[in-house]
């Protein structure tokens, strides 16, 4: 049952008619099962250790602020129960909490049984789990709710008679002031909305899986530690949050190699969830190091633990991860007995060598082939949608440049990449040469600054945080500075991660808020955003700033995730296998490119990393591995 049922943690609550709580039970590995019982009405089914409660459902108050976090709260007020739930996968509940508020509207709309109606029945005593939303229901709660705040808005304004009702202040609201008092019917009206929140509250859009997606996610499902690959815009991200979605939070560890790439799945660095530092010293140490209690509570409360960018983390410290874990957990399992779910291409940017010390990918350790036991390549390109500039990307990627690519290539050098004004993003190999380009074009620029400094919330950890987020603890802007979105705000009016814009002046008042003009067409006035980080020992961490960075230049390690519709790259300073074509695959289109400095001799691919590919392809060719078959049409669709 996908819409109907969850598995989570329960507080159940009785509580008084005051509201004060009467007597509280706390239940782990709850299923909470919606039905219908012999007379078609909505039914909430609980699976407790030591008993099955059945509640009937005619009224529901539902808090929603922490589902993202798995977090929610039904409470029905006519039973006088509330229910606390917790450690629920977050797109589980947001499934569940639409389908029970949209089917009670629907059930609200046809009307009850009476209480005399089922005393007199002779109907034997049934519960059957709930149908799944279709579109008319859904069309039939909107249609109703909307039909009950008319009638809400018309009742609360004006009397039978055309005026004003006169208030009456009830127990508790003599003391009002006076515009409150004046008031009291937007108060009613907004109580009375909250009291039956409508379906369309909770926006759960339709999720596309296509086949490659959905057979990663049956096998995260079944518990298997899986790697899961593919080239720059495949949609691992996407797929990564779905998976981040279907696990229950409290035991899921969300890590990325980099900061950048942890920042865009909301989660930390893998080294910041392992609490062993820079794991060069010996085992030994490490084991020492992770055994501090904060650390290894962590470690033992894990089940799933995601990795993002893979490509970028050491194999020797990999190994020493592994080995960690079994020695914290006490387990001999692989990784101790948490489930791996691996993300990230190898043929981008590879781990970072120190000295002269050859970095090792984590496929060429011991450790990987004893933990990894299934890996799937997702080959549909989403990001760019013409099939030339996909070819050009995909050979780029496996260090291959025909004459068709350099002539493809080079041609861009004459585009001219501008969009509303905007200025092409220039992607640089080096973060000094991003810095210089940033400093010089606003210092070109005429009129006064405005400094806009983070609040962070523990200031010992700001050079972590600087790491870590995406917004920087200070930004200089003027008016005409070219600047990107660090953060989603807005996706559907297309203020994403990425979009870009120009600073057409500030409000007044002491805040001074940037106005910026968007390449899309939007004025926005861009409020401070807030972020928050999992240090070690798993201290929350928090940084207030305003969302935005210079957009002139940024750099190829900052751009991974980014899509730029309008982007300049010099590949003169290429010194990494693979970041040409991470820097090139950010680009949605040949038409918003331009190269310069390109060379054959900058398209590089590791000759390691070709043989594991290849050796992959032939398997994967040869023999189907059983986890990919899907039983399943090309797309699926989740509510």
């Amino acid at each position: 049952m996908q819409n109907g049922s969850i598995v989570c943690s329960v507080s159940l609550e009785e509580v008084s008619g005051t509201g004060s709580i009467i007597k509280k039970t706390q239940h782990k590995n709850v299923t909470l099962t919606l039905g219908r019982d012999e007379f078609k009405e909505l039914q909430l089914f609980l699976d407790l250790p030591k008993k099955v409660m059945h509640m009937c459902i005619r009224e529901v108050v539902v808090h929603k602020k922490f589902m993202k976090d798995g977090k929610a709260t039904i409470r029905l007020p006519d039973q006088r129960l509330q229910l606390l739930i917790s450690n629920c996968p977050p797109d589980k509940l947001a499934v569940f909490l639409k389908t029970l508020q949209t089917k009670l509207e629907v059930l609200r709309e046809k009307g009850f049984v009476s209480q005399r109606q089922r005393m007199l029945s002779e109907e034997p005593r049934a519960f059957t789990e709930i149908s799944p939303l279709t579109i008319k229901d859904l069309q039939l709660a909107q249609t109703a709710n909307r039909g009950r705040n008319e009638a809400n808005t018309l009742s609360t304004t004006l009397s039978s008679g055309g005026v004003k009702r006169k208030f009456v202040p009830s127990e508790g609201q003599e003391n009002l002031p006076a515009e409150s008092a004046a008031n009291k019917t937007t108060i009613s009206k907004k109580q009375k909305v909250c009291n039956n929140i409508s379906p369309s509250k909770i926006i759960v859009q339709p999720v596309k899986l296509n086949k490659e997606q959905m057979s990663v996610l049956e096998a995260v499902l079944r518990g298997r530690n899986i790697f899961f690959t593919g080239s720059a815009g495949t949609g691992k991200s996407f797929l990564l949050k779905r998976i981040i979605g279907a696990l229950p939070p409290h035991h899921t560890y969300i890590t990325a190699s980099t900061g950048v790439a942890a920042c865009h799945i909301g989660g930390t660095t893998l080294h910041a969830f392992a609490g062993i530092g820079s794991g060069k010293g010996d085992l030994t140490q490490c084991v020492e190091l992770a055994s501090r209690q904060q650390v290894a509570q962590h470690w033992r409360r894990c089940h799933h633990l995601i990795i993002d960018e893979i490509s970028m983390v050491d194999g020797d410290y990999f190994e020493k991860l592994e080995a960690v874990a079994r020695n914290v957990r006490k387990s001999d399992q692989p990784f101790g007995g948490i489930q791996l779910i691996v993300s990230g291409d190898f043929l981008q940017l590879p781990p970072v060598a120190k000295g002269s010390n050859k970095a090792r990918f984590c496929f060429q350790t011991s450790a990987w082939h004893k933990c990894i036991q299934t890996t799937l390549e997702l080959k549909e390109v989403h990001r760019q949608s013409d099939s030339h500039f996909i070819k050009v990307l995909q050979s780029v990627r496996l260090g291959l440049c025909p004459s068709y690519v350099t002539e493809t290539l080079m041609k861009t050098s004459r585009n001219k990449v501008e969009c509303n004004g905007l200025l092409a993003t220039q992607l640089c190999t080096h973060k000094e040469d991003v810095e210089s380009i940033n400093q010089h074009k606003l210092k070109g620029l005429e009129g006064a600054s405005r400094t806009f400094a983070a609040t962070d919330s523990e200031m010992v950890y700001k050079q972590s945080l600087d790491k870590l987020c995406p917004a920087s603890s200070t930004i200089e802007l003027k008016c005409g500075a070219q600047v990107l979105l660090c953060k989603n705000l807005d996706v559907q009016r297309g203020l994403v991660n990425g979009a870009r814009g120009i600073v057409t002046g500030f409000e007044p008042g002491v805040e001074g808020l940037p106005i910026v003009k968007f390449a899309c067409g939007l004025h926005e006035t861009i409020k401070l955003a807030r972020w928050t980080f999992r240090m070690g020992g798993g201290l929350m961490v928090t940084r207030k700033q305003i969302p935005l960075k210079l957009a002139w230049a940024i750099s190829i390690h900052k751009s991974q995730g980014m899509t730029l519709d309008c982007v300049e790259i010099s590949l003169s300073k290429v010194f990494e296998c693979g970041q040409a074509y991470v820097a090139l695959s950010r680009a949605k289109s040949l038409e918003g490119l331009r190269v310069v400095g390109f060379t054959g001799d900058c398209v590089r691919a590791n000759t390691d990393v070709l043989r594991f590919y290849t050796k992959l392809q032939l398997i994967q060719n040869s023999v189907e591995p059983r986890e990919v078959k899907a039983k399943h049409e090309n797309t699926v669709k989740f509510w």
